[in-house]
């Protein structure tokens, strides 16, 4: 019997969340990926199957404020600016996608930061 790896479980948890979790163009799907150093989010769009805005720490836009930010503070601010571009396409609501992640740490603060940024 095979060895099941770290990220085959966590691509498992991802398409068994994808099931209930479906992004419209009225409200699209805010989707996370984190890696151990960085973290990115995308709005997408799954019917047509267009990503409509999208914000990460290696963004250049980003790259300056980030640095001595620990990496939780950091997806905050991620979370924050892919809200704010979403906002300015005119996307008010959105979809959660964790992306087979627990909510907690870094992918709880990038949606924190995520409806902190859809306010303002």
């Amino acid at each position: 019997m095979a060895k099941i790896s770290r990220s085959g479980s966590r691509e498992r948890r991802h398409l068994r969340g994808r099931k209930k979790v479906y992004g419209t163009p009225n409200c699209p799907r805010l989707s996370v990926f984190r890696s151990v150093s960085e973290i990115y989010a995308q709005v997408i769009d799954d019917m047509d199957g267009n990503t409509l805005v999208s914000a990460s720490s290696i963004d250049q836009e980003l790259r300056g404020k980030l640095g001595g930010l620990k990496k939780s503070e950091q997806a905050h601010l991620v979370g924050k600016t892919v809200a704010q571009r979403a906002k300015d396409k005119g996307i008010d609501m959105v979809v959660f996608d964790r992306g087979g992640f627990r909510y907690t740490g870094r992918v709880k603060a990038l949606a924190d930061g995520a409806r902190e940024g859809g306010r303002g």
